[in-house]
Formats: structure tokens, sequence, C-alpha cells
């Protein structure tokens, strides 16, 4: 990373507005309210699809350099600056931790200890290798849930920003998170004209 260009940003974890966080919680209750596990898993895969055309219409060499994005909803300020890369490492870091967290609400275990949005940053090194394991963290989440026989845990683990969740309610709470990402994709490669790489 150049210091030197690197913008000043909140810290990790800082969170999203207060306003933000509202309506977030609002749309999160209506889409778990009117979802069901295939109608959510299919939503979780039509933004992988989204993602995997955003992949294809950019050139390799671009995908690693980092862009300064204006910011979208749900996104905390410390993610403006990440290039591709770095969002798909960050969702492969969230799948694994919801793909663990969903399995133990599954067994009745409540995860130890809490889950930060500081704590699933991604690597600074991240290189075209991630493409692949993001697919693979999807394919481990989508075959933890659709084993399941049911996803309404008595068990609950906490999400920073939306409280107790049942294993229900991170997979709801998985494709929406890939929806903020695929719109900040979006915006990378829109940025990348006027971007220079700084790894």
């Amino acid at each position: 990373m150049n210091s030197e260009t690197h913008p000043q940003l909140a810290a990790p974890g800082a969170g999203i507005p207060w306003i933000e966080r509202r309506v977030g919680s609002l749309l999160f209750g209506f889409h778990r309210l009117t979802g069901t596990p295939a109608s959510i898993s299919a939503r979780f895969q039509r933004e992988r699809e989204a993602i995997r055309v955003l992949l294809n219409g950019v050139d390799e060499a671009a995908r690693g350099t980092w862009v300064l994005i204006r910011r979208p909803p749900g996104l905390e300020d410390s993610s403006r600056y990440w290039s591709v890369w770095m969002t798909l490492d960050h969702l492969r870091i969230v799948h694994g931790a919801m793909s663990r967290v969903i399995t133990e609400l599954l067994r009745g275990i409540t995860p130890p200890g809490e889950a930060s949005t500081a704590a699933v940053k991604p690597r600074t090194d991240v290189a075209a290798d991630v493409e692949a394991a993001w697919e693979r963290s999807c394919d481990e989440l989508l075959a933890v849930v659709a084993a399941a026989p049911d996803l309404r845990t008595a068990a609950r683990y906490p999400h920073p920003w939306f409280g107790p969740l049942d294993a229900a309610g991170w997979h709801a709470l998985a494709a929406g998170h890939m929806g903020i990402h695929r719109r900040q994709i979006e915006r990378i490669i829109r940025g990348l004209a006027g971007a220079k790489a700084v790894r």
C-alpha cells in the first residue's frame, strides 16, 4: 500500500450512519418475513451471477487496482478504498464465518466470541486466486443451508448491527450482504478508468 495516496477513512468497525442501520433493519426484517430458504438462496445466487458478469467485463490486470468510491448505503467508510479482488476476499471471509455460525446454530450451539465488522476486512495483498476462493465460499454457504431441515433455530448469535439472529437470519443476511458488495464492485469498476494501481 502506498501511504501517500491512501485516503483518510473512518476506522474499521466504525459502522454506518444510524438512519441507514434503521432502514436496513426494516428492509432486512421484511426480507426475512417474506422470504423462504429457497427464495433467499435464489437471491444469493442472482447476486453471485451479477458479480460474475461484472468480473468478466474487467481485465484481470485491473481487478487488483484500488479505487476510492462514493460510499453506497450499508458500506462502512473504511471499505470505500478497495479493489475488486479485495471485495471478493471480504465476501470469502464473511461467507466462511457465516457458514460456521449457521452450522453451530443448527447444532444448538451459540458460537463463542462476538461478530465484528472490523475482523472481516480483506487482505491488502490479495491476488487472482481469490476469485476461485470466493466461488468456493459461496458453494459452502449454500450447501450448509441446503442440508438444514429447518433454519429457524432456538440458538442465536448476535450481529453487531441487527442483534441476535437464528440460522435463518444469518442466511437472509448473506444475500443482502452480497448485494451491498455487488454495488460496491459496480462503483469500483466505474472508477477504474481514472484509478492508479496501489499495491
